[in-house]
């Protein structure tokens, strides 16, 4: 397999890493009331929230499972 086939393995698994935990993030994070923390009436910056927080948290769990698998792969490197 050359570099170029690797490369484009490692970018559609972190898109699809990434919209996955997004989307999870953002699943969970419907089950908080943060409409009582906003004032009546403000639910465009409320959705704004929720994204942004979805993107936030969702690409860094994403990240972190990307490092993990990474990491493992190059475990038995350690004992060569």
């Amino acid at each position: 397999m050359d570099i170029y086939s690797q490369l484009g393995q490692q970018a559609i698994i972190g898109i699809i890493s990434h919209l996955f935990f997004i989307a999870v993030t953002f699943y969970a994070l419907q089950a908080l009331r943060l409409e009582q923390v906003f004032k009546k009436g403000k639910t465009f910056q409320i959705q704004i929230l929720y994204i942004l927080l979805s993107i936030a948290i969702g690409s860094t769990v994403s990240n972190f499972f990307i490092a993990f698998s990474t990491w493992s792969q190059q475990l038995p490197y350690l004992f060569q």
